[in-house]
């Protein structure tokens, strides 16, 4: 495993920003098959290191329990085999995605003549800033890059060994391509004036995305001079239909909710039309208790089954990230977009239903940036939707909203073709 590096001091972080300004110029100039070719390397050296990579993140759980982290925090935190190869193979994905840069997305020739071409490029310099998640940093290496960006990345403290070593693998696969290391930057200093100094930094960054708790991301965007790209928390929300089939409906829910509970696009509240209440809620609670489920409901739920706790407005407004879930039973559809428009962060939305009027009623009230109907919250995910390993999920009306991939991290500029036009002909003497 490296050794740690020292902290930078503020000049030393700018001439490291510098050097990956440099360095992706010098990415950009290469090829589509250049960069597919190292994103093949990067994985090849993911897979070669495995053992020193989950050598690493045991020591980081191993800390993280000591300390007493949270059960959901230390979830996101774990590696074991299958998780590392899914990594690597979502790098091997990125690879293999058709190539962004250069692809002319509109044409048009003026009555003049003149030929504008909407192209796409680079970003330029993206910094990542994230907590827990040591996959980021090879998702975020292999998209940044894919894309012809340099990227910047900041772990927590809490993933700083499984970082490290996923950072070594993947700089060794730059060192094999002849790409300089800077292109991959990785700062290596716990102290959160480090990330202040950093998202300052707006003539050497073009995107800073934070992912982590409420509190980061909180904090990123209030100090950032360079564009941010966030969300903020994912409270999701269920809402079955009077038209729904109750099979459907709890396949999705208990999906929802229990395959990772700790994961942003997790069930976090279930609305249930009164109409379908008495059969639906009964079988809901008994699948939810039968995972492990605590539900916290309404006075109606409660009806139901008294045994279920009292839910709050803070239950309503909740990320649990773990097995917990709140329940309401509302009159109606447009009761339950009410009660998501009130409590939801724009993130994922789904409706069970075979009503069709309903369903586009869902989808054209609701503002989120997924919606969902009839499929499980856990497909809002990169990955899952074709895009391949996910950068974020972007709750930020800017140019990506939702899950954000690989066109996410290009721009679009305009290219004008002419044959000599001017705007003012010279006047005539």
């Amino acid at each position: 495993m490296s050794t740690p590096m020292t902290p930078p001091s503020s000049e030393t972080l700018r001439e490291r920003l510098a050097a990956a300004r440099d360095a992706g110029l010098a990415l950009a100039a290469l090829d589509a098959a250049g960069r597919t070719s190292l994103l093949a390397g990067m994985a090849q050296a993911l897979r070669a290191r495995s053992d020193a990579i989950l050598a690493a993140n045991a020591h980081d759980v191993a800390a993280a329990q000591a300390q007493g982290r949270p059960a959901a925090m230390i979830d996101r935190l774990r590696l074991d085999p299958q998780r590392l190869a899914a990594i690597a193979d979502a790098v091997d994905e990125v690879a293999g995605l058709p190539d962004p840069i250069g692809v002319v997305t509109h044409t048009a020739t003026r009555p003049n003549g003149i030929r504008i071409e909407r192209v796409r490029i680079p970003l330029g310099v993206v910094a990542m800033i994230y907590e827990a998640r040591p996959n980021v940093t090879a998702d975020a290496a292999s998209l940044c890059l894919k894309a012809g960006n340099a990227v910047v990345l900041r772990g927590g403290s809490e993933a700083r060994a499984s970082n490290l070593a996923i950072v070594e693998a993947l700089h060794a696969a730059f060192d094999a391509a002849g790409v300089p290391r800077a292109a991959l930057t990785f700062i290596d200093d716990p102290d959160r004036d480090r990330i202040r100094e950093l998202v300052q930094a707006d003539d050497l960054l073009d995107l800073v995305i934070p992912r982590g708790g409420e509190g980061l991301i909180r904090f990123v965007a209030e100090h950032a001079r360079v564009p941010v790209i966030k969300h903020y928390k994912g409270v999701c929300h269920l809402y079955v239909d009077a038209a729904a089939d109750p099979a459907l409906a709890l396949g999705l829910l208990v999906d929802g909710k229990t395959s990772r509970p700790s994961a942003c696009n997790a069930l976090e509240t279930l609305l249930v039309h009164r109409a379908i209440a008495p059969v639906f809620v009964p079988q809901a609670l008994a699948a939810l208790h039968a995972h492990g489920v605590a539900v916290r409901g309404c006075e109606r739920t409660r009806a139901i089954d008294a045994t279920v706790a009292v839910a709050t407005e803070d239950d309503y407004a909740a990320e649990y990230l773990d097995l917990i879930l709140a329940v309401r039973i509302v009159e109606d559809i447009d009761q339950a977009i009410a009660h998501i428009r009130r409590y939801g962060s724009d993130h994922t939305e789904v409706i069970a239903t075979a009503d069709a009027a309903a369903a586009r009623r869902f989808e054209q009230a609701l503002r989120s940036a997924v919606v969902m109907v009839n499929a499980s919250s856990r497909f809002s995910d990169g990955g899952e939707l074709g895009l391949g390993a996910e950068i974020g999920i972007s709750t930020t009306r800017l140019h990506a909203y939702g899950p954000m991939g690989l066109e996410a991290l290009t721009i679009e500029r305009t290219i004008v073709r002419g044959d000599g036009q001017v705007r003012h002909a010279p006047a005539v003497a």
